[in-house]
């Protein structure tokens, strides 16, 4: 091993409720896969964070400006071992290698997250499903359904090896709300294919002692949606209300990365065997809140008083 790659008790770090687990964070460039496994960091994991953008490369995503690097160092920097594996999640062989290499330094794999995702650039919104580009539809399935698959495929033969395992499938809604459509077509398939798989693999990880779940944070103030969609800091993000007051609702990448470390640490996880899990909705499970100290319920939010057109007022909500 690297000096990058101690174990925890090598680095003589403090004991956390996580100390002594092996995550992989597929999908940890930015955004909730970044803040997922820096707060797995935080609570004592060796975490193997994946993406394409390094210091070298930059993918189609088209930003320099994170890296897996940069997300490995504040993995460390939180309290954990953050070891960052440049990743194509759609290359069979490269996964294959990734997972051969967790066995090879750990012998274990105690948490997979499937937070793989990249496709927005390639989402024609506003679209008819035969109006879509069919080259660029098809990309954002292979984005957020192969990649997914691909890596489940060669990473929980590793999972399974212990009881105790668990299986984190990320999307975007709660089951609940993504029963209606998600236009457009291809962005709809994308979001609903992580919960089916949840399903799947929930009937079929129990009898080795693992668990299955699917997550999503709410309306995430990522660095895209802050710095492009928004042209705000986490510092001024408000002032992002006078574009759209809905927003109000909205979360750091930090919400949702505490509630990804509460299941991680949770003995009994699997009670939410094959559920669809929301930050929101886990916050009032197990009582972690926001970096400002509030909870977002951002699904009810969006259902109870946005898509009923109510105007923006996030009483009661967190």
């Amino acid at each position: 091993m690297t000096e990058g790659e101690l174990t925890m008790a090598e680095a003589g770090s403090p004991q956390g409720p996580l100390t002594g687990k092996i995550a992989l964070v597929a999908g940890a460039t930015r955004g909730a896969g970044r803040a997922m496994a820096v707060e797995l960091g935080r609570g004592g994991a060796t975490v193997y964070v994946t993406g394409r953008t390094t210091r070298e490369h930059v993918s189609e995503v088209g930003r320099a400006t994170e890296t897996i690097e940069e997300t490995a160092e504040l993995v460390t920097a939180a309290g954990g071992t953050g070891i960052a594996v440049p990743t194509d999640h759609l290359d069979p062989a490269a996964v294959r290698a990734l997972t051969e290499r967790i066995d090879r330094e750990q012998g274990r794999l105690d948490l997979l997250v499937n937070d793989l995702w990249g496709g927005d650039v390639h989402v024609e919104w506003g679209k008819k499903m035969w109006e879509h580009d069919l080259e660029k539809g098809l990309r954002v399935l292979r984005l957020g359904v192969e990649s997914h698959i691909v890596t489940s495929r060669y990473a929980l033969p590793l999972l399974i090896r212990r009881p105790g395992g668990l299986l984190v499938e990320v999307t975007d809604g709660t089951e609940e709300f993504n029963r209606r459509y998600r236009e457009p077509f291809y962005y709809d398939l994308a979001k609903s294919g992580p919960i089916r798989m949840t399903k799947g693999l929930a009937t079929e990880l129990p009898e080795y002692g693992c668990t299955a779940v699917c997550l999503t944070p709410g309306w995430l103030r990522s660095e895209a949606m802050l710095d492009t969609h928004f042209k705000v800091t986490e510092e001024n993000w408000r002032a992002g209300c006078e574009q759209n007051p809905h927003f109000a609702i909205s979360e750091t990448p930090v919400f949702v990365g505490r509630a990804l470390a509460a299941l991680a640490a949770d003995p009994d996880v699997a009670r939410f065997n094959g559920q669809a899990l929301s930050s929101g909705g886990l916050a009032k499970v197990y009582g972690f809140t926001d970096v400002d100290g509030s909870a977002p319920d951002a699904w009810r939010y969006i259902t109870e008083v946005e898509q009923e057109g109510k105007p923006a007022d996030t009483s009661g909500y967190r």
